[in-house]
C-alpha cells in the first residue's frame, strides 16, 4: 500500500510539472510583431491575476449601493461611484453624459397562491417590468396554460377573463444558454400585449432559466400598441411553481390562481452614462469603446449582470495604464445607463458620436455575466471579420478559442455601420441564467480568478484591435 501510495504522489508531481507552464504560442508560429504581442498579451494576464482591481471594485458597488435600476436612488449612486473610480484609475478625462430614462418601481412584495384539494400553495412570484399593477385585492382567475406565443393568439377570445400561463421552458439540448433564452423570452416580453387585446385578466411567465428553482426572474415587458385599457398585470413565476401549476392544471383544469402586485411607472428621471477615456497617441479621432451597463433590475445586487462587465472595461484601461502601454487611437470606457429597460443611455450615446461626428473604429461590450472566458463573437465586415479570427493562435492558450460572427451588444449595437468592428465579450454561460434577474445575482456568485481573467481578455483582444484595426478601417472624412 505504502508504494502504491508513493506511485501516485510521483505521478501527480509529473502532471504538475507538465502542466505548471505558461500558455504561450509556439514562437516557430509567430512574426516579430506576434512575439512583441505575445508578450504583451502575457503581461496583461501576470498583471490581472496578481494587482487586478476589478474584484474589489465590484464589491464595493454591490455591497454598498446594490441594485440599481434605471431612476432609483441606487442608480444615481452607481453614477457617482462610476465618475469616481474612473478618476482613480487615472484617465486622462472623466465626464458624464446626460439622458432621461425610465423610472419603474416594483413596490411591495408581490404574492401569489392557488388552492388544490384543499391546499393552498404558495408561489414564488415577482413583476415584470414595466408591468401595471393589479387591483389592490389583486386578481383571481382560472389558468390557460400555453408554450409560445403563436398559441396564444390563437386562443382568441378563449382567453378573455383568464390568467394566461406561458411554460415554455429552455431547450437543454442547447449548448449556448443564451440561445435557449432567445428561444423563449419573447413569451415574458410580448405576452400581455397578445394576451391583453383579448380580455385576458392577466399574464404569468415561467421564468427564464435551465435550473429547476423557486427565484424568480423579473425582466422587461411591452404592450406594444395596446390601449391603455387593456394593459393587464404580468408577472413571472419560478421555474419550479411553474412545474407545479402545470402538474396541478392537468388534474384539476379549473383551478383559480390569485396574484397582486402594486409597480407602476413614474415620469421619466434625469441620469447619465459615466465615460472616460485615455487620448490616443498617434490617431485620437479615431476611438474604440469598451463597456457595459451600469444599471441592473432591483431584485438582487447586479453582480454578473452587469456589474462585472463594468468592472472589466474599467480594468482594460487600468492593464493598459498599469503595463506602460498608451493606445494609438482613443480608448473610451463607458458605463451605460438603462441597458435593462431602455437602452436610452445606448441610444444617447450613439446620438452624440453622430452629432459630434465622431469616428469610432471598435467597440467590445461585456454583458454576459463574469465566468469562464471562452471568447468574443465579431459583428464586422468580412475584412475585419477574418483579421479578428487571425489572432486565435494569441488567445487560444488563455482559453479564448471562440471568434464567431455574432451579436455584440445592446449597448454597443448603436454604433452599427459598414465599417465599425464590434465585438461581444463571450465567457461559459451555464451558470449564467441561474442568477440573470434575480435576488441570486449577488457578489458572492463571481469568482475572482474568473472575472480577473476576463479582464485580461477583454484587455488582450483591444489591445490588438488598437494596433491592427486602425489600418484596415477606412477613417472617416
Amino acid at each position: 500500500m505504502k508504494k502504491l501510495v508513493q506511485l501516485a504522489f510521483a505521478s501527480l508531481l509529473v502532471i504538475a510539472c507538465q502542466t505548471n507552464e505558461k500558455p504561450t504560442v509556439s514562437s516557430k508560429a509567430l512574426s516579430a510583431e506576434e512575439k512583441i504581442d505575445s508578450t504583451h498579451i502575457k503581461q496583461f494576464f501576470n498583471t490581472a491575476l496578481t494587482e487586478g482591481k476589478s474584484y474589489e471594485w465590484l464589491r464595493d458597488l454591490t455591497q454598498n449601493i446594490g441594485g440599481r435600476l434605471s431612476g432609483s436612488p441606487e442608480a444615481a449612486k452607481s453614477v457617482v461611484w462610476g465618475e469616481k473610480v474612473m478618476k482613480e484609475v487615472g484617465l486622462d478625462s472623466v465626464w458624464l453624459q446626460p439622458v432621461m430614462v425610465p423610472h419603474w418601481v416594483r413596490g411591495e412584495k408581490e404574492e401569489a397562491h392557488y388552492t388544490v384539494n384543499g391546499q393552498k400553495k404558495d408561489v414564488a412570484i415577482c413583476a415584470l417590468g414595466f408591468s401595471v399593477a393589479t387591483p389592490k385585492s389583486g386578481v383571481t382567475a382560472e389558468v390557460i396554460e400555453v408554450k409560445s406565443l403563436d398559441e396564444a393568439e390563437k386562443l382568441g377570445d378563449q382567453m378573455k377573463g383568464k390568467i394566461v400561463f406561458f411554460n415554455r421552458p429552455f431547450d437543454d439540448t442547447l449548448i449556448n444558454t443564451f440561445q435557449a433564452y432567445g428561444g423563449c423570452v419573447g413569451q415574458r416580453v410580448f405576452g400581455a400585449a397578445v394576451c391583453g387585446k383579448y380580455g385576458a385578466k392577466g399574464v404569468i411567465v415561467r421564468s427564464m432559466t435551465n435550473s429547476i428553482d423557486d427565484f424568480p426572474h423579473t425582466g422587461t415587458m411591452s404592450y406594444r400598441d395596446l390601449p391603455k385599457e387593456q394593459y393587464i398585470p404580468t408577472a413571472a413565476i419560478s421555474s419550479k411553481a411553474a412545474e407545479n401549476l402545470s402538474a396541478d392544471l392537468k388534474k384539476n383544469p379549473n383551478l383559480k390562481f390569485y396574484f397582486k402586485q402594486s409597480c407602476e411607472t413614474l415620469p421619466d428621471a434625469p441620469s447619465f452614462n459615466v465615460v472616460g477615456e485615455i487620448r490616443g497617441s498617434e490617431t485620437p479621432e479615431n476611438i474604440i469603446v469598451v463597456g457595459g451597463h451600469l444599471d441592473s433590475w432591483d431584485l438582487g445586487e447586479g453582480a454578473h449582470d452587469d456589474g462585472t462587465g463594468v468592472v472589466q472595461s474599467l480594468e482594460v484601461a487600468y492593464l493598459f495604464k498599469k503595463n506602460g502601454i498608451r493606445p494609438k487611437n482613443t480608448l473610451r470606457v463607458v458605463f451605460f445607463m438603462n441597458e435593462e429597460n431602455g437602452t436610452r443611455g445606448a441610444q444617447e450615446y450613439a446620438r452624440l458620436a453622430k452629432v459630434n461626428k465622431e469616428n469610432h473604429i471598435g467597440g467590445l461590450e461585456s454583458d454576459a455575466g463574469g465566468h469562464t472566458p471562452r471568447g468574443f463573437s465579431i459583428d464586422a465586415n468580412d475584412g475585419n471579420t477574418k483579421l479578428l479570427q487571425s489572432w486565435k493562435k494569441l488567445l487560444s492558450p488563455y482559453g479564448l478559442h471562440d471568434l464567431d460572427k455574432g451579436g455584440s451588444g445592446a449597448d454597443i449595437s448603436p454604433l452599427k455601420n459598414e465599417t465599425v468592428t464590434l465585438v461581444g465579450y463571450r465567457p461559459d454561460s451555464q451558470r449564467y441564467f441561474d442568477y440573470h434577474h434575480t435576488s441570486r445575482d449577488t457578489f458572492d456568485k463571481v469568482n475572482k480568478r474568473e472575472l480577473e481573467l476576463g479582464s485580461a481578455s477583454m484587455t488582450s483582444i483591444i489591445y490588438l484591435m488598437d494596433k491592427y484595426l486602425y489600418d484596415n478601417t477606412p477613417v472617416k472624412p
